[in-house]
């Protein structure tokens, strides 16, 4: 069956369309070229990866990816351990940090992957439209991947934009504690707006949901879902690709109108 397209990316006087795309790519140990198409048909804005190649070589590893889904490399990678973004030559990059959460003896480090974005703007007094975009892979363990979604949502806050997009790797189900924690305070995307799949892993017969976007409030989500059956989307380059299947959104970020100044005197701001 093929599936409708979600919207493409536009900019508009009032508002910006944007494509998310979140992809677990196993470090890239499965077929190079299956992932690049996927990718590219999805033709996303922004591609929040999880376990991004790490070691040796992994710059030249995320230069060829970038390079072949017409991207360009953002931050994280290795400096992240693991979480990246990719980004259009559409999105202007403000910032970037990479943070590395607290470590627990015996277990993978993790990381964040950050970038505050600018969509639009470039016109006098058009700053453009800003977002923050977080890609994570939490825990394994239950109690840490616990504890760190809430560091996830402590770091979103202080990113201090109008619009913020939460994409990864969950390692748990919509039931989990860590899942609940960052539903409890964003919203989840799929659950918002469905489009597509739902499940994402194991890609050969999927039975869990573990990977999710998540936006906060003012986002307005126009469909979220894996891209089972899009155009350019086959069931064999997902199951070659990774051993997670993607997730993609597509969301409206309206213009934040400027505040009025304390103490303005213009009429027309007052009538």
């Amino acid at each position: 069956m093929v599936l409708a397209d979600l919207p493409a990316s536009a900019t508009a006087q009032d508002a910006a369309v944007v494509r998310v795309l979140s992809y677990n790519i196993r470090s890239m140990r499965d077929d190079r070229e299956a992932l690049v198409r996927v990718v590219r048909a999805c033709a996303p804005d922004v591609l929040c990866v999880q376990e991004a190649p790490r070691f040796f070589r992994w710059r030249k590893a995320a230069s060829w990816l970038a390079r072949e889904t017409g991207l360009v490399h953002t931050t994280g990678g290795a400096t992240a351990t693991g979480p990246m973004l990719l980004t259009s030559l559409r999105a202007h990059v403000e910032r970037t940090e990479d943070i590395l959460l607290p470590h627990v003896p015996g277990l993978h480090r993790r990381g964040l992957a950050t970038a505050v974005l600018r969509f639009g703007g470039g016109h006098r007094g058009d700053n453009g439209i800003r977002l923050g975009v977080v890609s994570c892979h939490l825990s394994l363990a239950e109690a840490q991947r616990h504890d760190q979604a809430g560091m996830v949502l402590d770091h979103l806050a202080r990113l201090d934009v109008p619009y913020t997009v939460l994409a990864g790797d969950i390692n748990d189900p919509p039931e989990g504690r860590a899942f609940r924690r960052l539903a409890g305070s964003l919203r989840d995307a799929w659950a918002t707006e469905p489009w597509g799949s739902e499940l994402t892993y194991p890609p050969g017969q999927p039975r869990e949901r573990i990977d999710a976007l998540f936006a906060t409030e003012g986002v307005e989500i126009l469909g979220c879902g894996v891209p089972t059956g899009l155009p350019g989307v086959t069931e064999a380059d997902l199951r070659a690709a990774s051993d997670h299947l993607p997730v993609l959104a597509a969301l409206r970020l309206p213009r934040v109108s400027p505040a009025v100044p304390a103490g303005s005197t213009d009429k027309g701001l007052l009538a």
